[in-house]
């Protein structure tokens, strides 16, 4: 009989294990879950370590309720990089270890891969004239697809053939042309597309990533778009299924992983599986235990599949990046890119971060050697890069946002049978509605912002909060009905280019209209085929997919990302201007790409459009070091928010006061080094009625930057005055609204 003290983390806003006792034939082991009482109702928590003796008195030691898992389901080299980030994200280790379980493991649900019923032709079938059955043609129906199957027919399909399958299945069975079985849930691939022959840079590429497989290296494929970055990944992914490993595969947004995985269904054998937050919560689960059990081979998914066990990892691949989707922005503030390239590290294992637009952290990387960098310069199969140009619009009439010259191109390319693609990074028909006499505009009464008009269901919406309210005929004011929708929303855009282009089929791609399950996958499509002739999306459409008939690319907004309260928000727009103005000319047929603009000398642009990205970066990079920004310092924003406008600030200035108190004891050298800025309000002071302060701190060293926050961590996280606000730690933010 085992009788020892198990730590176990539990779900909660507290930096700290909790002690249980446990007594049972067998050890409970670091990675099991357990449930628990906590308080008055009892939960779900993992089990992290062991120890004889406990702080807390025998007496007032709870027991551990259930043992849930035979076996650890988080294997021990996730346990160390859970813990890692426990220390340097600053978050409590239950969050932490939530978030790397699927939620329905999270809530206590059995670790258990479902069986799937399915059905298959017997020998005897094969053997038999299916023209037999023409008596009962649901049998012969239902025959000839196990005979064409050759292999395991699932019954989902069978219900989508046929509604009523299974009582003429069964007499198949009955009869023994067709048995029944139930298996474990395997998305097994056929692959049936031959690969394609790397050109030179590529097989340079593949080849310092393939020698250095079983051993830890780390490296940046900069390849502008087009460059065929996921030919150099499907070699490399095949050599190490060769080998029996398994794959991970990171993209930042959900919209890539259907076509991702399409192309990777067509090229590679074994089971693929996917992992992002538009599945349900039975099939995340059911996904997450195919990798953990060593079942799947490939696993592509968003930023949480970082946390996904895989036993025989053997390569891990970053797809964009430097996109900041890859960072979570909320509750366990972690970076996905950064946590990929620890995972390799700890597992010995190579990484390959894949970009057009390398992030300025990750070219600093390559610049003291901890990155090696892979170039791909050309466009793979003979394509040429897109002709980009600025096009002035001051002065100039707009047709709803569009110019005349680019309406004129616009209409060049469709005559010459090409596609369009409008990129406005913005939703709904206008951002603003205003009143002409009074000159209010449509506020939220929640937030320090704006109103959203989506003209097609007559709403005006908050892109902040949620809120919602009816598209007013009158100014809510002073009741006037002069009012006006100032700016534009892709909605907008849709309504004007169906106007000026009457019969020309056009798509709009954003979070409104891809809302339904299925809707993104069938928009891609008819982007992809060219049944849609023009394309207008926001930042969606930017990213990594592969639009062969796009012959030119139109920017509507480029000025928004000039004057951006964020220092970053330079480098974001020369990477989200490259990466849409990538989507151009990707086949046999040349791209262009315009840039509308109201600053056409402003010279960071004119360096991006004339000297490219490489040279846009280097400049951006030079600034920073001057400012001593990130990449060349390293930050951490303390945020807080309350109802009570004045007790943010009051809590950050108790913390600012404390790190005051911190500083005078560290060396002269090492305070120096420390400095923080704040607190003020944030940006956007009032979100959905709630106020926000943040407090930055920074340091030219990360050791020093962790320990100040630490620091204030043990004074604060149970204070009276942080128990009056919400706080959180955000170490590395890449959102400082």
């Amino acid at each position: 009989m085992v009788d020892a003290i198990v730590e176990v983390a539990i779900p909660c806003p507290l930096h700290r294990v909790f002690d249980y006792r446990w007594s049972a034939p067998q050890a409970a082991l670091a990675g099991q879950r357990v449930t628990v009482p906590f308080g008055n109702r009892t939960v779900t928590g993992m089990v992290v370590g062991s120890k004889a003796q406990s702080s807390i008195p025998s007496k007032k030691l709870r027991r551990v309720t259930k043992l849930l898992d035979q076996t650890p389901i988080i294997p021990p080299d996730l346990i160390k990089l859970l813990h890692w980030c426990c220390r340097y994200y600053r978050h409590p280790v239950g969050d932490v270890f939530g978030t790397a379980l699927p939620a329905l493991l999270r809530n206590g649900t059995a670790a258990e891969i479902e069986k799937v019923e399915v059905f298959s032709a017997t020998a005897a079938a094969h053997a038999t004239d299916i023209a037999s059955l023409s008596r009962a043609p649901l049998q012969q129906a239902l025959m000839r697809m196990l005979v064409a199957a050759d292999g395991f027919v699932p019954a989902a399909e069978l219900t989508s053939a046929a509604r009523a399958w299974r009582r003429p299945m069964m007499q198949l069975v009955d009869k023994g042309l067709a048995v029944v079985e139930h298996v474990d849930e395997l998305q097994l691939n056929t692959a049936f597309e031959p690969g394609k022959t790397l050109n030179t840079e590529q097989q340079v590429a593949f080849d310092r990533v393939a020698s250095t497989l079983g051993t830890y290296s780390s490296f940046l494929l900069n390849g502008v778009t087009g460059s065929g970055k996921t030919e150099v990944y499907l070699h490399l992914i095949h050599k190490v299924l060769e080998s029996k490993g398994q794959v991970l595969v990171l993209v930042p947004e959900i919209s890539l992983t259907p076509q991702l995985l399409g192309r990777f269904r067509r090229r590679l054998n074994g089971c693929l599986i996917c992992l992002h937050s538009a599945m349900n919560d039975r099939e995340r689960m059911q996904n997450w235990l195919l990798a953990a059990n060593g079942t799947a081979d490939v696993v592509i998914g968003t930023r949480s599949a970082v946390f996904t066990p895989l036993p025989r990892l053997g390569l891990v691949i970053i797809d964009e990046e430097h996109d900041a989707s890859l960072k979570q922005q909320e509750g366990f503030r972690y970076n996905a890119r950064d946590l990929a390239v620890m995972r390799a590290r700890e597992r010995d294992v190579p990484v390959v971060m894949g970009t057009a637009t390398p992030s300025l952290e990750s070219l600093n990387n390559v610049d003291t050697e901890r990155f090696t960098e892979l170039s791909l310069t050309e466009r793979a199969g003979g394509a040429r890069p897109p002709q980009i140009a600025l096009l002035d619009i001051r002065r100039r009439r707009l047709h709803e946002g569009l110019s005349d010259r680019l309406v004129d191109s616009m209409r060049g390319h469709l005559d010459a049978d090409g596609q369009v693609l409008l990129f406005i990074n913005r939703r709904g028909f206008a951002p603003t509605l205003m009143c002409n006499d009074c000159g209010e505009p449509a506020h939220c009464n929640r937030c320090d912002t704006h109103m959203t008009a989506h003209m097609k269901i007559g709403l005006l919406r908050c892109h902040h909060c949620g809120a919602e309210r009816r598209l007013p005929t009158a100014c809510e004011h002073c009741n006037s009905e002069n009012i006006d929708l100032l700016g534009c929303g892709t909605e907008r855009i849709e309504t004007v280019v169906t106007e000026l282009f009457p019969g020309v089929p056009a798509l709009r791609i954003d979070r409104d209209s891809t809302r339904r399950r299925g809707a993104l996958q069938q928009h891609l499509e008819a982007a992809t085929s060219g049944e849609a002739r023009i394309l207008i999306g926001t930042q969606m459409l930017a990213k990594g997919h592969h639009f062969p008939n796009v012959t030119l690319v139109g920017v509507l907004d480029t000025d928004r990302g000039l004057y951006g309260t964020d220092f970053r928000s330079l480098e974001q727009l020369g990477q989200l201007v490259l990466q849409v103005a990538g989507r151009a000319g990707r086949a046999e047929r040349p791209g262009q790409v315009l840039l509308q603009t109201r600053n056409p000398e402003n010279p960071l642009l004119l360096t991006l459009v004339h000297e490219g990205y490489p040279a846009f970066a280097r400049a951006l990079m030079q600034e920073r070091r001057l400012a001593a920004l990130p990449p060349y310092s390293h930050v951490c924003l303390m945020r807080a928010e309350a109802v009570d406008s004045t007790q943010p600030r009051a809590f950050l200035n108790q913390l600012a006061h404390a790190l005051r108190l911190y500083s005078r004891t560290l060396s002269q050298t090492d305070a120096a080094v420390l400095a923080w800025l704040g607190p003020v309000p944030a940006p956007l002071e009032r979100i959905a009625g709630r106020y926000r302060a943040q407090l930055l701190l920074t340091s030219e060293k990360r050791s020093i930057l962790n320990h100040a926050v630490g620091a204030l961590l043990e004074q604060f996280h149970e204070s009276k005055a942080a128990q009056k606000v919400r706080w959180s730690i955000d170490v590395d933010p890449l959102d400082f609204y």
